[in-house]
């Protein structure tokens, strides 16, 4: 019997070790080799725990010296053959992955190969591979690349295999430099929207030693997307992008590992880890539709290269989904559209029974929500939470259905059916209060007082203090509950905030909550909100009598309401009309002039020439 085999096995180890024969972790290694049967490693490992706590307890229980050292020395040589079959069973799976994974692109279609060795490598898979793995799978490749007689199949094999091999090569050099660069004098966090970022991309494009790796990085640097650099590649092949592939998914999981080591540091975290696996999406899906331009290449590296990146992008977001701090409410801006929208809700469709995927499709669909809102896509971005909600509450993650009841809300608000928003607003408060969710009580309160002022704003009759004091308190316990990383939020709490003092003609307090309420719209990528701020503080200056930032935040907020085909693009021209005519139609325009400065940054220079285009159009209205 298999039992009494092992139970010898394991007698014969421990008299062998006891007498000097085995000394070596291979020794047993080899031994473990030859005897342990193909489908039997379970009932081993059980022979093996049970024999070491008979050990155990033989050694607690013994009074004799003598009998308990032989038991101490026994046991000794149990607990090495058990540090080894650990060992040798990772040895084995890698093996078996590395088997599974040639069985699978020999066998696939040859267009699909490249696709085939990226899913086999992708982290959410049963089995993720480092470097070491990697560098068995590359030999196993090379192996599979000699030994069959197809030269076609071989020329693709072994294209993955050098492939493999450069992409560790490559990542080696970089490795020491993951985050050298953090250390380096007046160094930002490497993933700022300037027009040159620093961060990381200046160091590696120095040490990385290869030209194309290179080309990426300094594309990087000068802050371009990575579709310039994608649709310029002339002589890429498949063994260039599996370099590449290797090499971007080290440098991540390196910079994602450092992150979350560092949760008190000003330069760490898991907010930075958070933004460092959307900034390599990012990459991957402008990599994407790069390689679909790219025609200098042929025709079937376009395709497949574009499959395999944007493939990578969806890993990362899975992969990001499955962690504590995946933002349910903002700080990540994922824009997915036509092919690449549909390709992403297949993939997480694999399979929707499990229910760790369901969740992770719903939270998903909630970040593709809100980035659909702020492209202003309202109508893809309900579709999106309304899916998102529904399989939130099937896998019960109530802080994802929290937060797509107050991304209902915040599209409420938008629509600007305030009864709606409300009343989302009350159902996500309640069950955030239930759960505990702070995160999702703040939005929740949020978007409450906001709904609330606003109503208010509506009515015919005249609002008093009395009036705003719930809404006033509600979004000033949001603010105090808020992450200072959520900075939608705390902007919706601002401009209620600024809004609210306005009506009750408190405009020095109005001023300041809306200055904040601009700076964090802006920061975010909300023009809706960005264009009331700017609507609601000129009319604060104006009743302050700084007649030149009125006329300055009237014009922004004129034009960016009015690009958003927000109505109340009409309430900034109506109190540029109102200062034109007290100022004479000379002097307003030198005013304006003198605005300029301000205004391009924020509208461009077709912007400020379009603002007397709008004047008129409100004049004749």
């Amino acid at each position: 019997m298999v039992r009494d085999r092992y139970n010898t096995f394991l007698e014969h180890v421990i008299t062998e070790t006891l007498a000097g024969r085995i000394q070596s972790e291979a020794q047993l290694e080899r031994l473990l080799t030859e005897q342990i049967e193909a489908g039997t490693g379970e009932i081993f490992e059980r022979i093996l725990d049970e024999q070491l706590q008979s050990l155990q307890q033989t050694v607690n229980a013994e009074t004799d010296e003598l009998k308990q050292a032989k038991a101490t020395r026994k046991l000794r040589a149990l607990k090495k053959l058990h540090a080894a079959w650990e060992k040798w069973q990772k040895q084995r799976q890698a093996q078996d992955a590395s088997a599974s994974a040639v069985q699978q692109i020999r066998t696939a279609d040859p267009a699909e190969r490249l696709t085939v060795l990226n899913q086999a490598l992708d982290p959410n898979q049963g089995h993720g591979f480092n470097q070491s793995q990697i560098q068995q799978l590359a030999k196993a490749l090379q192996q599979a690349a000699e030994q069959t007689a197809d030269p076609a199949e071989a020329f693709e094999l072994q294209q993955l295999a050098t492939g493999l091999k450069r992409g560790l090569e490559s990542y080696q050099r970089l490795e020491p430099h993951i985050v050298s660069w953090m250390y380096e004098s007046q160094q930002a966090v490497g993933f700022e929207s300037s027009q040159v970022v620093y961060g990381p991309w200046k160091t590696w494009a120095t040490q990385v030693g290869r030209p194309t790796l290179q080309a990426l990085f300094e594309g990087q640097l000068q802050n371009q997307p990575a579709i310039l650099f994608a649709g310029n590649c002339t002589d890429l092949d498949s063994s260039g992008w599996v370099e590449l592939m290797v090499v971007l998914r080290g440098l991540q999981n390196g910079l994602v590992a450092w992150l979350d080591k560092q949760p008190y540091s000003i330069q760490g975290g898991q907010h930075l880890a958070g933004v460092t696996f959307l900034v390599f999406s990012v990459i991957w899906c402008e990599l994407s539709a790069g390689f679909q331009q790219a025609s200098a290449l042929p025709e079937h590296h376009r395709r497949a290269f574009s499959q395999a990146s944007f493939q990578s992008a969806l890993q990362i977001l899975r992969t990001f989904a499955r962690r504590d701090n995946f933002p349910l409410y903002g700080g990540v801006f994922a824009s997915f559209s036509g092919e690449g929208f549909r390709e992403t809700i297949a993939y997480l469709d694999q399979p929707l029974q499990v229910v760790e995927n369901v969740q992770e499709k719903a939270r998903i669909l909630t970040v593709l929500g809100y980035s659909q809102r702020l492209l202003g896509q309202h109508e893809r971005a309900l579709l999106l939470h309304r899916e998102a909600l529904e399989l939130a509450r099937q896998a019960k993650d109530q802080r994802c259905e929290i937060a797509n009841l107050n991304h209902f809300s915040r599209l409420s608000l938008y629509r600007k059916d305030y009864e709606e928003a409300t009343n989302h607003a009350q159902y996500a408060l309640i069950l955030a209060r239930q759960v505990g969710d702070r995160q999702g009580e703040a939005n929740a309160l949020a978007s409450l007082g906001y709904s609330q002022v606003m109503a208010l704003r509506q009515q015919d009759e005249a609002v008093t203090p009395d009036d705003l004091e719930l809404p006033i308190q509600g979004l000033e316990r949001a603010q105090k509950l808020a992450d200072k990383d959520d900075v939608q939020n705390l902007a919706l709490c601002a401009v209620g905030l600024g809004i609210a003092y306005t009506l009750t003609e408190q405009f020095p307090q109005a001023k300041q909550a809306l200055e904040q309420g601009v700076v964090m719209a802006s920061r975010v990528g909300d023009r809706d909100l960005q264009g009331l701020s700017h609507a609601y503080l000129a009319e604060a200056c104006y009743q302050l009598q700084q007649t030149e930032l009125a006329v300055c935040h009237a014009c922004l907020g004129m034009y960016l309401l009015e690009q958003r085909g927000n109505v109340l693009w009409e309430k900034p021209a109506a109190l540029l009309t109102i200062l034109r005519g007290q100022l004479g139609a000379e002097n307003f325009a030198t005013l304006l002039n003198s605005c300029r400065s301000n205004l391009v940054p924020v509208i461009g220079v077709d912007g400020f020439d379009h603002l007397p285009v709008l004047m008129t159009r409100y004049h004749g209205a």
